[in-house]
């Protein structure tokens, strides 16, 4: 299958593609035949969760048929995997009785692949009709390029547009939603969710909050963050907080800064030592670098790889430097932990910022997560980097090196983030998602991110 409908459909254009099918259907069950008592078949509302149910239901079966294992072959290569998750903000409903999930799963080596399911049937008999291997490690295989017709077909990486590797230069515009679903509230709950602000690089407009309490704006000082702090309670449990933001963005590249404010950025974080280890690393990867810009692209490279992007195991997406070593492996904020704490030990600051990637080639629906990103300075100025992006389209590593692109939003900086009140578990590692105590101990929230961007309307013909 090389197209298939778009997988972010209004309500109206489904409607209307149903209706169509059905027409056709019609057209052809009387084609030299009366059949005027009859009725077409009734096409069942779907909704995420049947898609949800369909695949998992699929791949728990498959996976008792293969002895413990999902089997699945790629590239000659027989695969024993298990479930990792299931991309939610992918599953979509393509038409009348045609679906579309994409699946992490991992092997037996620790590998983790990114898995395209094509489902047909109604809910609770839903089928697989093509499985294809879309990324191994976060580096994908192919790309998805959606027609003016709202299909979409599968194109080669190599050559693609940048908007198909997720660039969009000079400026972005978009309404960005940020929702929490609150789970069952038994005690005092207290939470501490980001508050974007605008900088040099975006402008931010704070649209709506809408939360089931009264919420108070705390100042984090290091770092120059805003905190939405709400007190919860029992009767909270299940409902929602939500933020909408309008957000223009433009595309960042290196710009001047002080230099005593980037030496504050030397120092240790909680998770990103300063020690002999790291010093001796820094040290074998600069040797011969006769400036910071050099040595840090030395560091950049190293990273590159050392590190492959999994988000599987014990231990990763906390932003530790000593597990990215150790580990080799980890997301966004391990491979940019393990940059800072090597280019801190060869005497370059670096900090670290994160938010949301922003779909490039789409204009509308969910976001997978957020997605954080590094400054070093050298020569007076700030230089953006963003390498795990890098690691997955090596053709744009030389982009990524002193660039960010303007489909993000930047919701917090800084690590170990202080404020009052604050968490009982201490300092803030990073904020993105929502932290969320409950009685003091630490649980975990529901959190979605969405979007849709501002485009200009096509004129007549």
């Amino acid at each position: 299958m090389n197209a298939f409908i778009g997988r972010w459909l209004t309500p109206r254009r489904l409607c209307g593609a149903m209706l169509a099918c059905a027409g056709l259907t019609g057209c052809l069950e009387n084609s030299g035949h009366e059949q005027a008592d009859a009725e077409p078949t009734p096409v069942p509302h779907v909704v995420t969760a049947d898609i949800q149910a369909g695949i998992e239901d699929y791949i728990e079966q498959r996976i008792q048929e293969g002895g413990g294992y999902f089997r699945l072959s790629s590239d000659d290569r027989n695969l024993s995997l298990r479930l990792v998750r299931v991309h939610m903000e992918y599953l979509a409903n393509l038409g009348p009785r045609r679906h579309f999930a994409c699946v992490d799963l991992v092997d037996t080596l620790g590998d983790v692949y990114d898995v395209d399911f094509f489902l047909a049937g109604d809910p609770g008999e839903m089928t697989v009709t093509e499985t294809t291997v879309h990324k191994l490690n976060g580096v994908p295989s192919y790309l998805w390029e959606q027609k003016k017709d709202r299909t979409w077909h599968r194109v080669p990486v190599e050559d693609a547009a940048e908007y198909l590797l997720g660039i969009i230069r000079g400026e972005d515009e978009f309404e960005f939603r940020y929702r929490v679903t609150l789970p069952e509230i038994t005690g005092t709950a207290h939470m501490w969710l980001p508050l974007a602000t605008t900088d040099s690089f975006q402008t931010i407009d704070v649209t709506n909050i809408s939360a089931p309490t009264e919420p108070r704006v705390l100042d984090e000082l290091e770092h120059g963050n805003k905190i939405l702090f709400l007190e919860l309670g029992p009767e909270d449990s299940g409902r929602h907080v939500e933020i909408r933001y309008h957000v223009r963005r433009r595309e960042t590249a290196s710009y001047a800064a002080d230099e005593h404010e980037a030496a504050r950025y030397l120092a240790a974080d909680d998770l990103v030592p300063i020690n002999e280890n790291f010093r001796t690393v820094a040290q074998e990867v600069t040797a011969g670098k006769k400036t910071n810009i050099r040595r840090a692209r030395a560091i950049y490279d190293h990273v590159i790889d050392h590190i492959s992007y999994m988000k599987y195991g014990d231990g990763w997406g906390q932003g530790d430097a000593v597990y990215a070593c150790t580990a080799r492996s980890g997301n966004c904020t391990d491979f940019h932990a393990y940059f800072i704490g090597v280019a801190r030990a060869a005497g370059i600051p670096a900090r670290f910022a994160i938010g949301a990637a922003i779909p490039s080639n789409r204009n509308d629906g969910g976001v997978d997560g957020y997605h954080c990103w590094v400054e070093f300075y050298a020569d007076g100025k700030w230089w953006p980097v963003d390498i795990s992006e890098a690691n997955k389209y090596t053709d744009l590593s030389t982009y990524y090196f002193g660039h960010h692109p303007a489909n993000r939003l930047e919701l917090s900086r800084g690590r170990d983030l202080v404020v009052e009140p604050g968490p009982a578990s201490g300092p803030i590692n990073f904020l993105a998602y929502p932290v969320l105590e409950i009685d003091g101990l630490p649980v975990k929230a529901d959190v979605q991110f969405s979007f849709t961007r501002e485009v200009a309307e096509e004129s007549g013909s």
